[in-house]
């Protein structure tokens, strides 16, 4: 099953090979994401999804095949271009620094800015969207909770004001009542404008959001689709989501 691409993306893989050392992940991978849309990545632990994202941000540099971002190559740039054109990542894991203050973090999320009066109402605007970060700005994110951290890196994440935002896993780790929330506000980042590149093993939730999704296995596209269309594949289902009806 597959699913048109839309006529202009924003972004736009096209048969893209990439790696680490001598471990070839990604086979020849395409996919697109258009301006305004949340599109999903799934697969299972080690299909090389997070190796995609890693990619488009310039981290391996793709081997083979390209990838424009409005219109321009990224194909080896390297990843602090990538960030400023208008990309930021929420990697897997989180990645926030611990023994820097809630505040601190956020602000590393604008460091390629130099708009000091914006990147103050970005910031007053992300602890509106996540109030816990306001109550604890001048606190340690080391000691913050799973789903603080979560929302701590993704507000890090949008003070870059992204076009682009890719999220690797958000749900990783975190309570069920947490995933709810997260979800909820990748939703409402999405309202605001920004497109999404989600990647989540949580299929069921990831296809429930996404306008289009892809399924990837081996490090290949193996499906594509709406969210809905995938939702009710029953290989997706007998793969991913335990086969429920």
């Amino acid at each position: 099953m597959t699913a048109s691409a839309p006529s202009q993306p924003l972004l736009q893989m096209e048969d893209v090979q990439a790696g680490h050392g001598h471990v070839q992940v990604l086979k020849g991978v395409s996919l697109s994401v258009a301006a305004g849309e949340i599109v999903a990545l799934i697969g299972a632990n080690g299909a090389g999804k997070s190796t995609t994202l890693m990619t488009i941000c310039g981290q391996p540099a793709p081997r083979a095949g390209s990838i424009r971002f409005a219109g321009h190559l990224l194909n080896n740039l390297p990843p602090h271009t990538i960030a400023a054109m208008g990309i930021a990542q929420v990697p897997e894991g989180r990645r926030i620094f611990p023994r820097m203050s809630v505040a601190e973090n956020l602000e590393l999320g604008a460091y390629l800015r130099r708009d000091r009066p914006a990147i103050r109402e970005d910031r007053q605007q992300i602890m509106a969207l996540f109030p816990v970060l306001a109550e604890r700005a001048r606190q340690l994110a080391g000691t913050l909770s799973g789903g603080e951290q979560q929302m701590l890196a993704i507000g890090r994440a949008l003070m870059a004001r992204p076009r682009l935002l890719l999220l690797d896993e958000p749900s990783m780790g975190l309570a069920p009542l947490v995933i709810r929330q997260i979800f909820a506000t990748v939703a409402a980042i999405h309202q605001q404008g920004t497109a999404i590149l989600l990647v989540e093993q949580n299929a069921a939730l990831a296809l429930a959001i996404a306008h289009r999704a892809y399924c990837m296995e081996t490090g290949r596209i193996v499906r594509s689709g709406s969210g809905a269309e995938l939702l009710a594949d029953p290989a997706v289902r007998a793969a991913y989501l335990g086969g429920v009806p």
